[in-house]
Parts: structure tokens; sequence; C-alpha cells
């Protein structure tokens, strides 16, 4: 009998505490079973139920099916204390009538089983793709940056994509079409270099360009393979079977297209002209391919040139009998055998300075402002009162038309006049030129028609144009030594010195690079900048300074040198003349080259021929040999910046431009970039709506993260746990996600194992509160709701609390800032409903009979609040929004939460409610820190057995709170509110002041609050104290209140009270 009642709900818990308390692990299986056939055998027997038995045999939590006989169906639980050596709990013989909540759904998230198994739910009934075309809205496309496809995913990129997937299932929620499609970046070096690297030296011997590129092919297809089943167990949701590689045809055919409309509007140019050189690389590369590491340290020198020839100007100073020199100071000494100029600015003050010992029978042209400077390189102390002799000062424009002989090959170089990028900042004022190494240097040089010189070979070594004495040394090294040393033997070298400052570094092979004069095909940046820099102002963008970050960009950047001297990448499609070395590209032969790499790939340049891959007009030339193919190939950054011609301007189920660009704050130089200058330079327009920007990953301590410090957080190790599960446990995909989503993203972050468990708690707090909702959501059906109208005030409250906070969350979402949604959801469950609504609520959810007012209206409440929320939280938190709508008790119409709609309640309150409301969240504030006191002081124990004792002389207060002395709900009543047994007010101070227990100092509410122990009778069912005259009512049920005998009656409970197995009562539960 007593089976039955308790209807074997916690059968597994009561056999783990018999078994392995006593007898270990194997009796706690025998006992789990016995108990479980023991109980189905009584349930039978007596037609009261079934217990399923399976679920015992699983480990589940059992719950009473419905049953028909005589009687009400009633659900009732056995409650046991859970750890040995708790002492345990005051039981209630009427235990067993409480309505406590009851759920599948599991306190525990065992997110590493769990998380899995839903995200199979979702593929095996295909959820996403159903929704991707099936809902009503219109289409959203966020328009994925490819990552490159050469390692194992790192925090970064878990982040990234994290982020992304709030945006898209917040807009599927929406019932917007969202089609994601996830891609890969899969040429370049960076790929090819991992290639190379895995292989032994011999084996990389005689490689051919086809032999390189089906090795990288077959690299990046297998990374790309271990990257997505990565991003599906973060939970992402993307058109995995169909993403987009920047090595598939059709993607390299639309690149194509966007070279040839560039072309056709004359924004592609072959040139010779300085560009980033990578010597490690032996390829061009992009200002975007370049890093600047702390603490590169220079060689710098300061050289003087002797002068040969001298202005109108600066005759009165060569007079002396003193040779006249101009100073130069530079970081690159190798760049000295390319030297072909001095520039000034003509602005600038230059003086004409001596010195007897430093520089003796020489009058030296320094800039005015650096005069101390370059007294302080020739070893002058000032406070001594050394200094250098000023013999006379001229204008920048006065040393214009002197030249000067190079020291190390005699050649007679002129003195020009070059920018404003020649300042008094550093150095002398005169700025060594060499149109070869400089991007200034060129432009000053096309100014005056020098010679574009740069005698250094693809491997960062001298030719001979630079001297025998230099022919064949490195230039960064043995090169640059012994430029050094011939300056100083030749007297010119006036100072050396090391010198820190940034320099570019190859991102790829973390060396050196150098500034190299070389044939490259370039985009003119100029020819369309000014549509560029407009196209900028129609985006939205987030942060707000990222505008200011790729203005700025824009406005600098040279022309954009586009090709590679690499075999693993998207050709150029032109053929040179053999003869004269003319190019050939037009819009036939690129048309013809386009359409054979969508059949083919762009193995097909490397593998046919000139005859083959020129249209039949050229095909009789060909066969001549009057043409030979391009061996060039593009820069990766115009791989993946053509993306929105590759994949948003041509699968039916996006849009171009993209509703939004999400990725790293470093893009803006990069993808960001290369994406709207290409979309304006072919199309006229930015390729995207809204740009949104996401910080670096740091560590707890704020550091980059590194192998060598051991500071490197592994997303896998997050999820999974590592190997020791104590120390490094397994967290689940949604703890990941909420950490993503609850930082400030716009800036750094950082993460670490102590803040992965805070996360982690924050979590729990948000799955518990939950899982308490929906617990007392078990017997709650549709037509069981009470209109909005008659529910209690309270209710009423902390439904307009979950309007207030929806608009929040909303607004976070549409705005991007997933923390500020977060920060309002997490208040909310833990301020709102745990530490308050949920607090008060226990009494009308566990007392009443099952379908009283009491209870329903807070059903009703729960229901709406479990919907909404759960919504709410699924962009972030995806697997335990599922989790909690597959267990939901009451039908739904969809089969996943993401099939229902976003909706933001509005649900509304009398002001003087929310005040009244404030008021009592104040009150419960006071007499929680006197009940407390009453504690301490073994006054009372439980609140229940309270009695508190209020004086007030503020009416606003005295009369918000006097609408809550009773109530015809029992529902909104001080007493219920705080959890205390009665509550009277007094007129009279001193009531108060000679109660042992009472307030102290200043309350919150302005009331003087006094506590003593309740003089009333406690009801054995809800151990709340009442007069001794309201019981005795009922024989059967005599030590029992009105209100619990209104209950037992309902339920049809017996008056022999259970002995047989302890009983919880509604304050144990």
């Amino acid at each position: 009998r007593k089976l039955t009642m308790a209807g074997a709900d916690h059968t597994p818990l009561l056999a783990r505490r018999m078994g392995a308390r006593r007898w270990g692990s194997a009796m706690a299986l025998a006992c789990a079973m016995a108990f479980a056939f023991f109980a189905l055998s009584c349930a039978q027997i007596l037609g009261k139920g079934v217990v399923d038995v399976g679920a015992v045999r699983r480990g589940a939590s059992v719950r009473q099916r419905p049953f028909s006989g005589s009687g009400p169906t009633i659900r009732r639980t056995l409650v046991l204390a859970e750890k040995k050596g708790r002492k345990q709990k005051e039981e209630s013989k009427y235990g067993d009538t409480i309505n406590l909540p009851i759920t599948d759904f599991q306190q525990r998230a065992n997110s590493p089983k769990r998380e899995p198994e839903i995200q199979k739910m979702w593929e095996d009934n295909g959820i996403y793709k159903k929704l991707a075309t099936e809902n009503p809205g219109p289409t959203f496309t966020l328009h994925d940056g490819p990552p490159y496809a050469n390692g194992k995913l790192h925090i970064g990129h878990a982040l990234n994509k994290i982020l992304k997937d709030v945006i898209n299932r917040y807009n599927i929620l929406c019932k917007k079409k969202v089609n994601f499609v996830p891609g890969w970046d899969c040429h370049g070096l960076p790929i090819e270099l991992k290639v190379l690297q895995s292989m032994k030296s011999k084996e990389r011997q005689g490689l051919t360009p086809i032999q390189i590129r089906k090795k990288a092919r077959d690299f990046a297809v297998e990374t790309v393979n271990e990257q997505r089943e990565a991003f599906k167990r973060y939970g992402i949701w993307a058109d995995w079977d169909h993403p987009y590689l920047t090595l598939q045809p059709e993607y390299e055919a639309a690149q194509i297209e966007v070279f040839a409309e560039m072309l056709k509007n004359g924004h592609i140019y072959r040139g010779r002209k300085p560009v980033h050189w990578s010597p490690s690389s032996r390829t061009a590369l992009a200002e975007a391919e370049l890093e600047y590491p702390e603490g590169h340290t220079s060689r710098s020198i300061y050289v003087k040139f002797d002068m040969k020839k001298v202005s109108e100007g600066m005759k009165k100073f060569a007079e002396n009998g003193n040779q006249l020199a101009v100073a130069i100071w530079t970081t690159t000494p190798w760049t000295m055998p390319a030297n072909l100029a001095v520039a000034v600015n003509g602005d600038l003050e230059y003086s004409i300075v001596t010195h007897q010992e430093k520089l003796p029978n020489t009058n030296l042209v320094v800039a005015t402002g650096l005069i101390e400077s370059m007294a302080s390189k020739l070893g002058l102390d000032s406070e001594k009162g050394e200094k250098l002799d000023i013999i006379g000062e001229v204008k920048g424009t006065d040393l214009e038309g002197c030249t000067y002989e190079h020291p190390l090959n005699k050649r007679e170089n002129p003195v020009v006049i070059g920018g404003d990028y020649i300042t008094t900042e550093a150095g002398t004022g005169l700025v060594h030129t060499a149109p070869g190494h400089g991007q200034e240097d060129y432009q000053t040089g096309l100014k005056y028609g020098l010679e574009l010189l740069s005698p250094v070979d693809d491997a960062g070594r001298f030719t001979e144009e630079a001297g025998e004495r230099f022919k064949g040394k490195n230039v960064l090294g043995e090169g640059n030594e012994e430029v050094i040393l011939a300056l100083s033997e030749t007297g010119a070298l006036l100072k050396e010195e090391a010198y820190n400052h940034k320099y570019p570094y190859d991102w790829r092979t973390k060396k050196p690079t150098i500034f190299r004069a070389t044939s490259q095909w370039f985009a003119s940046v100029q020819g369309f900048r000014d549509d560029a820099l407009d196209a900028i102002e129609t985006v939205n963008w987030v942060p707000a300074v990222g505008k200011n970050r790729i203005r700025s960009f824009c406005e600098s950047r040279g022309d954009w040198c586009i090709s590679r001297q690499r075999a693993w990448g998207v050709p150029i499609p032109v053929f040179y003349d053999t003869v004269s070395g003319e190019p050939l590209m037009n819009d036939e032969t690129i048309s013809h080259v386009r359409d054979l790499v969508r059949e083919k790939g762009t193995d097909a340049w490397w593998e046919m021929s000139e005859e083959e891959l020129l249209p039949e007009k050229y095909k009789q030339e060909a066969i001549d040999g009057k043409w030979r193919k391009g061996t060039d190939t593009m820069d990766v950054w115009f791989d993946s910046g053509t993306s929105w011609n590759g994949v948003a301007n041509t699968r039916e189920e996006l849009e171009y431009p993209a509703d939004i660009y999400f990725e790293g704050s470093d893009q803006h130089r990069g993808w960001f970039q290369s994406s709207l200058l290409t979309s304006v330079a072919s199309k006229g327009n930015a390729p995207y709506k809204n740009v949104v920007t996401h910080g670096f990953v740091l560590d707890e301590k704020g550091l980059k993260m590194s192998k060598s410090i051991g500071n490197v957080v592994d997303p896998v190790e997050v999820i999974e746990g590592g190997s020791n599960k104590k120390t490094k446990p397994a967290f689940g995909a949604d703890v990941l996600r909420l950490w993503a989503s609850s930082v400030d993203f716009t800036a750094d972050v950082s993460i670490g194992d102590s803040i992965i468990k805070q996360v982690a708690d924050s979590y729990r707090k948000l799955r518990n509160t939950l899982r308490y909702i929906i617990g007392n959501l078990h017997d709650f059906k549709d037509e069981d709701a009470v209109e909005y109208d008659k529910l209690p005030k309270i209710d009423q409250h902390i439904l307009f609390r979950l309007s207030e906070t929806m608009k929040e969350v909303d607004a976070g979402y549409q705005s991007y800032n997933f923390a500020s949604a977060m920060q309002a959801l997490t208040r909310f469950c833990v301020t709102d409903l745990s530490n308050f609504y949920l607090d008060i609520s226990k009494d009308r959810l566990y007392i009443p009979k099952p379908d009283h007012f009491r209870r329903r209206s807070c059903q009703t409440t729960m229901k709406i609040l479990l919907d909404t929320l759960s919504k709410a939280l699924a962009p972030v938190l995806p697997h335990l929004a599922e989790d909690l709508h597959l267990n939901l008790p009451y039908p739904s119409p969809y089969g996943s939460i993401f099939e229902g709609e976003w909706k933001v309640p509005s649900y509304e309150t009398e002001p003087s409610v929310e005040n009244m409301m404030s008021t009592v969240k104040m009150l419960r504030n006071d007499v929680n820190k006197v009940l407390e006191s009453a504690r301490q002081e073994k006054v009372l124990g439980a609140s229940s057995e309270a009695e508190v004792l209020i004086y007030c002389d503020n009416s606003d207060v005295r009369s918000s709170l006097a609408r809550l002395e009773t109530s015809e709900n029992d529902v909104d009543e001080l007493k219920y509110l705080l959890l205390v047994s009665d509550v009277k007010f007094t007129t009279d101070k001193s009531a108060v002041d000679e109660l042992e227990i009472k307030s102290v100092g200043e309350t919150e509410t302005g009331c003087a609050i006094g506590v003593k122990k309740s003089s009333g009778q406690r009801c054995e069912r809800c151990w709340l104290h009442f007069p001794h005259e309201e019981f005795n009512q009922d024989e059967r049920f005599a030590d029992a209140c009105p209100r619990c005998v209104e209950a037992l009656d309902a339920l049809g409970a017996a008056a022999t009270p259970l002995s047989a197995a302890p009983q919880a009562s509604a304050a144990t539960a």
C-alpha cells in the first residue's frame, strides 16, 4: 500500500542508499532490482499503478504512469536524506500528500553524453534544414569568413563560430530563413608550408607544381573534415554537407570572374615597384600577411655623403676649404648599394655644422631641429658645454640641385625634394633614397625619373649589381655587416648603433621581410579609393570604432600587390609573349580559362598546354610558340576576399550584399578590407550591411596564449574534459557557449580554469531554476490555465518583470550585445525567480489540492516563464533549451524548440502594484535579517515558526503594504510573501522595542521590525502556525490546519498516518 501511494518515483535513489552504503555496488544493483519488482507486484495486486522496471534498470528517474480504477490519481514521492552522515530533518506523517516537483529533466547536464544525443536528434530530423527552407520570414545571410585549413581549431575559432551561431539561432527563432554556409580558406603558403614541412628533404627535391598542389589539396581537405566535426560538437548549425572551399572549381571560377571585372574596369595592371618580400617564403606579401613582433632590433647607421656639385644657395658654405657633406640615417644598411638620391623636406630648416675634432675639415648638413641629437650621436656631451658649431642655415629648397658621390660605387647622385614623410622626429632630416626598396623612395624616384634599382634576388641575396664585394651575401645577415664595414673603410660612417623598433615579419615563417622592387600584378586602389571610402559609410560597424579603423587603412593603402610566386593557388590567367614579354589578357582569354577552371579546376592551368588554355583565336600562335602561360598565383586575400561572389552572390539561398560579416578585429586590414575592395572595384558597393568584430582570446592574466608558456585553452578539453577528469572536468559545449556569450567580445577576452568554473556555476543556477519550474508543471494542462486578469498580483508582477527582462534580452540580441542579454536573463532567474518568486511559491505549489486556484495560478505563470525563458536561452544554450523542450510535461506543437517563434511578452501591471512589490522585496530583506538574528539566538528555527511585528511611520510604505495584510486568494498576503506564520502591524513603536529580537539601525523600508516565536499551533502538514481554535475541526486530521484538511479531503487521503517509511513535509521538500 505504501509503495503504491509513493508511486516509486525515487526507487533508484532508495536502492542506491540501501545498497551503496552497506553492501557495495553489486548489492546496490540487487537491491534496486528487488525493490522495483516488489513495487511492481504490489502495484499489480492493488491496481493502483504501474512502475517502469526498465527505467529502474537503466538508472533513470521512475514516474508513475496514469492508471484506471477507483479514486483520484495521485502523484506522490518518497524523499530520503541523500548523503551519509547528514542529520535527517524532521519528518511529517503527511509527507506523501505533498505536491512535489516531478520531471525527467536531469539536475546534472551530463553534457558529454546528452549533447551529442540532442545534436543527433537535430540531424536525424533535419531540423536545421527544415527551418532554413520553410521559415516564413525573409532570408538572413551571415557570410562566414573562412578559417585556414591548416591545423587544429583553437579557442579563437570557438569564440568566432559560437557567436555566429548565436546570431543565426536568434534569427531562426525570429522565423527568418537562415542558411549558414561554412567556409574554409584552402590555398596559399600556410598550407603549402605544412605539406613541405611534413616531408623529408629528399622528398621535397624535384617536386613538380602539380605534385605540390595534390599534396596541398589532400592536406586541406583532410583538415577541413577534422575542423568540421569539431565545429559540430560546439553545437554549430550550418550547411555542413555543402560548405564552400576556396579550392572548389566553381569557387575558383567565380574568383576569376571578379579578377576579369576589375581588369575590365581598369583596376588591374602589371608593374615593377617595391613590395614586401619574404626571402624565407620567396614570394611577395600583402600588408595583411605581415606582423610586427615586439623586440626587433636593427643596426642603424649615420653616414655622410661628400658633395660633388652645390646649388647657388650652398656655394658660400663650400668656400672655407672644408668638404661640404650631407648626413643621412638608415635602419637598413643593406639598402645602401641601391642608394640613388638624398631627399629633403623643402619646408624644413637645415643647418651647416662643423666640429674640429668630430667633423674635421667637414661642413655637415643636418636638420636644424636635430643638431643636438646629431651632436650626441657624435659623442659630444652637452652637459660639459660640448656642441656642434653652426656655420649657417638654409631652407630645404636651397639643397635641391646639389649632387654627392656615393662612397661605395662613386656614383654621382642628386639631392631632391621629398615629401611630408621627412620629419625631425629622428635621424638627420635628410633621407637616404633607394627607389627599389621603399614606397616613399619609389614615389620620389618617379617624380625625378630615378632608376628602379634593386640589386637583391628572390632569396634575399645581393646580385652582381650591388658590387662584386657584396654579391651572394644575405642582405639581412652577412650582407648587412659587409656594407657597414665598407662604409667604415671609406670614412663615410659617422655612427653605428642598435635601434629597437617595429619591423615587418612574414606571418607564416616568422622571419624578417624586406622591401624589394619586383615585377608583379597590382590592383590600383587609387582608382577606386573614393568609392571604397563612400561604401564604408553605408555599413553599420560594431563596435563603431571599426569604421575609423578600416577607413584609415583604406585611406593610406597603396596599390594592392595581388600576385604570388607560389604553386598552390588560383593562377593569374595571363599569357606572355615569348619574345617581348608583353602580357595577353582580355575578356576572351579570361572567359575561356574561367570555363576550363569551372569544369576541371585550377589544376588545368598546370596540366594543360598553352594551346589548350587559349581560345580558338590564339591556338595557332600558341602552337607556334608565341605564348607562354604565367606562373604567378593570386594573393590568398584575393581568394577569400572574393567569397562574396563565390558564395553569397552565387547561391540561391543566400543574399548579396550579406546581412553581416563577423570576424576578429584584425580583419579590418584583412578579409573585411579585401572583400570591400574587390566588391567595390567590380560591383560598386560594399559586400556587407553590418560588420561586427571580436577581440582576441587571452589567458586569465591577460597574456597571449602560447604553448611554451603552457596557458593554451583547448576548446575540446573544455567540452569533453582532459585525461584527468578531476582536474579537467567535462563542462560541455553549452558552458563554452555561455562563456563566449557572457564576455564583452568587442575587446580582448580572457579564459582559464577559474573563469570556466565560474561560468559553469552560472549555468548550473540557470539549469536548476528551470528544472524546478518544469518539475512543478508535471500535472498542468492548457485547460488549467488562469486568465491574466485573474492572476494574483504577485504573478502579474513577475510576468511584468519577465516582459521588461525580455525587452533587454531582445535588444541585446539585436545589437549583438549578448553579454547584456545574458546578464539580464541571469539576473532575472537568480534575483527575481530563485531569490523571490520561486521561494515564496513553494507553499502554494506543494500544499493545496492539485487543482486549487492558488496552485493553478502559479502553474499558469510558471508555464509562461518556462516557455519564454527556454526560448530566450536557446540561441546561447541550445542543448539546455532543447532538453527542456524534449521533457515538457505538456504537449507541444513543435518537435524542436527552434520551431517555435521568438516573442517578447508585453504583460503590464498597475504602477501601484510595482511600487507595492518593490516595497515587499525591501521588507523581505529587512525581515530576513531579523529572522537570521532570531536563529542565531536560538529563539526559533524555521521562518514558519515566526510572527513578525512591524511599526511603520512612513505613510507611503504603510499604505502600500496595507493591501497585503489579508487577501481573498491566499496568495497576495504578507505572511506568504515573507514565509512566516503571521504578520501584524502596530502603531506603537514600543511594542517592537519590547521584543527580544528586533531590527537594529536603519532598515531599507524605514520600518522597525520585531520577531517572536508563534504562539499558535503548528500544522503537521504545512508546518505553518495557526490559532489553536482552527484545529480539531475534523477528527480525521486533528493536527492539520483547515486549508490542509481541504487538500487531504480532495486527495482522498487516509486518516491513519503512514509510519512504515520516513515521509517528507513541505518544509523538508
